[in-house]
C-alpha cells in the first residue's frame, strides 16, 4: 500500500475519481487543502464528499507554496509519503516543486510551470519550432493595441493564468479588445484565491476543428492513448460544448494531431511522470498547438475513453505519480464511440424547469447530470456555468455525437429559465 499526498483537487468528477482510483490501487491519501468548506460546499445534501475518504485531511496554505514546502517536509518525516498529485490546474507547479522537494516522482518543476502559463508555453515551443499561432503577450494598452494590428484581427485574447476558457474571447476590433482587456483586469484573483498575473496574451485566430491528444508519460517514453474531439459554442466566448471518443478524423489527421502532441511534450519535458492533454487545431496550414494541460482531461474525457478503451487515466495518473509503470492495456468494451454533450444557458435568470429524467434509461445513455430548479443561472462565458450533461456511446460506429445532440436537443425543449 503506497500514500499519496493530494494537494487540493477540481470539485468536478476528478475529484471522485481520483479518491476511487487511488482506493482501488490498494492505496491510500491524505488531503491538504486551505479550505475544505471549497469541498464540502459541492457534496451533494447528505452525502460525504469522497475526498473525506482520505487517511488524514489537513488545513495548510496551499497557496503560499515556500512557506508550505518546509511543513510538507515536516509531514512527509511523520507520514512518509509514496508521490504527490493534484488535479487541479492552479496547483500543478506547487505539486511538481513538493515532489521534487521530497525526492518523488513526477515531471520537472520548469516543465510544468511553463506548461500552465500559456505564454511560456507559446515561447518553448516557439524556440523548439513546434508550430503555434502567431501571438503576442503584453500588459499596457498601447502594446497590446500595436501588436493586435501586427497579428491582424480577429484574434483570440486570453488571460496568461486561468483556465476552463475562462475570459477566453474572440475579439474583431479594436473596441471589442478594449472591452476583453478590461474584463481581464476587473478579474485580479482566481477561483482559489491566487493573485494573477496581469499580462494579456493576444493569438491569431485560428481555423479549423479543435481536438485533443490524450497521453500517459512514463519512464521518457510517452504513450498516446488516443484524440478526442472538440466542439465549440458561446461566441465570442469558446465553450466547450461537447466531445467525442475517438474523434471522426482521417487516418493522417490522427498522425498529425499526435505528431504534434508528442513534439510539444518533448519541449516542455514532459516525458515522464505525466498524463496529459494537449489541444490541437487542425488548421488548414497544418496542426496548430493550442495549449498543454499537464493533468488528465477534464470534462468526462478520461470517462469516455475508459468506456471506449478500458483504459483508466485516473488509475494511470496515479501509478505515474508513484513511479509505477501504467496499465494502458486496456481491453474489449463492447463500445465504439462515447460522446457527452453540456447543456450551456444562453440567457441568465432562474432555472424553473429541466425535464429530462427519462433520458436516463433511453437506449444507449451513460450518464445524465442535470441542474435542480431553483438554481440561480449565469449565461454562459466559460466551462464553468454548464446546466448539466448526457453521456452516450454507440456499439457499432462513430455515431455517439449524433445521439448526444438527438438528447440534448430533447432536453433544451424542456428548459426554462426567467
Amino acid at each position: 500500500m503506497a500514500h499519496l499526498l493530494m494537494v487540493e483537487s477540481w470539485v468536478g468528477s476528478m475529484s471522485r475519481l481520483l479518491p476511487r482510483a487511488i482506493r482501488e490501487g490498494g492505496h491510500e491519501f491524505t488531503f491538504l487543502t486551505r479550505d475544505l468548506h471549497h469541498y464540502l460546499r459541492s457534496a451533494p445534501e447528505g452525502a460525504a464528499h469522497p475526498l473525506l475518504g482520505a487517511r488524514n485531511v489537513i488545513t495548510a496554505d496551499t497557496n503560499d507554496t515556500d512557506a508550505l514546502l518546509p511543513e510538507i517536509e515536516r509531514l512527509h518525516a511523520v507520514l512518509r509519503f509514496d508521490g504527490v498529485l493534484t488535479s487541479c490546474d492552479y496547483y500543478l507547479p506547487a505539486v511538481a516543486r513538493i515532489a521534487g522537494r521530497l525526492g518523488l516522482p513526477g515531471p520537472g518543476p520548469e516543465a510544468v510551470e511553463n506548461a500552465c502559463r500559456k505564454d511560456a508555453t507559446r515561447r518553448v515551443l516557439a524556440e523548439a519550432g513546434v508550430p503555434g499561432p502567431r501571438y503576442a503577450v503584453h500588459e499596457e494598452w498601447a502594446d497590446l493595441a500595436r501588436a493586435a494590428r501586427e497579428i491582424g484581427y480577429p484574434l483570440v485574447v486570453k488571460p496568461v493564468d486561468l483556465c476552463a476558457g475562462m475570459y477566453v474571447r474572440r475579439v474583431d476590433d479594436e473596441e471589442q479588445l478594449a472591452d476583453a482587456v478590461r474584463a481581464l483586469a476587473e478579474f485580479p484573483v482566481n477561483a482559489r484565491g491566487q493573485r494573477r498575473d496581469p499580462a494579456v496574451q493576444l493569438e491569431e485566430l485560428l481555423d479549423g476543428p479543435e481536438v485533443s491528444v490524450e497521453t500517459v508519460s512514463y519512464a521518457g517514453t510517452v504513450h498516446v492513448v488516443g484524440v478526442t474531439d472538440k466542439s465549440i459554442g458561446g461566441a465570442p466566448a469558446f465553450i466547450e460544448t461537447g466531445h467525442m471518443f475517438p474523434a471522426a478524423l482521417s487516418a493522417a489527421d490522427t498522425e498529425a494531431a499526435e505528431h504534434t502532441a508528442l513534439a510539444a511534450l518533448k519541449a516542455l519535458g514532459l516525458t515522464d511522470g505525466v498524463v496529459a492533454h494537449t489541444e490541437i487545431k487542425l488548421t488548414s496550414a497544418g496542426p496548430r498547438v493550442v495549449e498543454v494541460n499537464p493533468r488528465p482531461a477534464g470534462n468526462r474525457i478520461t470517462e469516455l475513453v475508459r468506456h471506449v478503451t478500458g483504459i483508466d487515466l485516473a488509475a494511470a495518473f496515479v501509478d505515474v505519480s508513484l513511479g509505477h509503470e501504467p496499465d494502458l492495456r486496456g481491453g474489449a468494451t463492447g463500445l465504439r464511440s462515447a460522446a457527452i454533450g453540456f447543456l450551456v444557458p444562453e440567457t441568465s435568470g432562474t432555472l424553473e424547469a429541466l425535464d429530462g429524467a427519462e433520458l436516463r434509461d433511453a437506449p444507449g445513455v451513460l450518464e445524465l447530470q442535470l441542474a435542480e430548479p431553483g438554481r440561480q443561472v449565469k449565461a454562459a462565458g466559460s466551462n464553468n456555468e454548464y446546466l448539466g450533461h448526457v453521456m452516450a456511446a454507440d456499439a457499432t460506429g462513430l455515431g455517439a455525437r449524433d445521439r448526444v445532440e438527438a438528447l440534448l436537443g430533447e432536453l433544451r425543449s424542456g428548459l426554462v429559465i426567467r
